[in-house]
């Protein structure tokens, strides 16, 4: 994890830089002891972590978050007990340490801050895996096609067989609807018949129990027409 020190006092940024390097998988870029110096150094570079101390001369620590187009996790350092409530109104403060620091309270504010890093790492990796790809891995002739696909506009099944209709290609796979369907995100795509899936984007006209998708003119089963209608931006 990589981090800085902005603390306009020598001695604080001394011991804080002292704690950092007793601490493994912490890295200190750089100390500052200007809160300007620091934000041109954030403009082109990126922390995980800052040391901020809240009282500095002329730009408090406070004025400093309020500066952050980014939000590295913060924890400031200050030798007053409080602004404890107004510090965590900011939401990337993690922790608040009262001067003078000692090295187990120092320990179990980094623990905090790994603890919340890796609760937000694996939150974000479980959005990731529920987001549907945007590709799908079909098999043809013992070889797997990637098919993409936003450029599917239609699907049709033939027997044991589906027929895979895309922008610049069709595909014959042995497989049935049901087992597609539940790889195409159904924001998009819908099945209108239990021989047909669409892609609702596609859609050029609509009549009776029929639909036209680019040139070919699909059935639309009763149970189904209801579905369809409400799923569409009808004006």
């Amino acid at each position: 994890m990589k981090c800085i020190i902005v603390d306009d006092d020598e001695t604080a940024r001394l011991i804080l830089k002292q704690h950092c390097l007793n601490t493994s998988n912490l890295q200190v870029l750089s100390e500052f002891s200007s809160a300007i110096d620091a934000i041109k150094y954030l403009n082109s570079n990126d922390v995980d972590l800052i040391f901020l101390d809240i009282h500095m001369p002329s730009f408090s620590g406070f004025d400093f978050i309020k500066t952050l187009s980014k939000s590295p996790k913060i924890v400031l350092t200050t030798s007053d007990k409080n602004l404890a409530l107004e510090a965590f109104e900011f939401k990337n403060v993690i922790d608040y340490l009262v001067k003078p620091i000692t090295k187990e309270r120092f320990e179990k504010s980094f623990e905090k801050v790994v603890s919340l890093s890796k609760t937000e790492d694996s939150t974000n990796t479980k959005e990731n895996l529920n987001k549907k790809s945007d590709y799908l891995y079909v098999s043809v002739d013992r070889r797997l096609v990637n098919v993409h696909i936003p450029s599917i506009y239609l699907i049709e099944a033939k027997g044991d067989y589906i027929n895979i209709k895309t922008d610049g290609k069709n595909y014959i796979v042995h497989s049935t609807l049901k087992k597609i369907e539940d790889k195409l995100p159904e924001e998009l795509f819908f099945k209108v018949h239990r021989s047909f899936i669409i892609n609702t984007s596609e859609i050029v006209d609509i009549e009776d129990n029929s639909v036209v998708v680019r040139k070919e003119v699909v059935p639309v089963s009763r149970s189904n027409k209801g579905i369809l209608m409400d799923k569409l931006n009808l004006l």
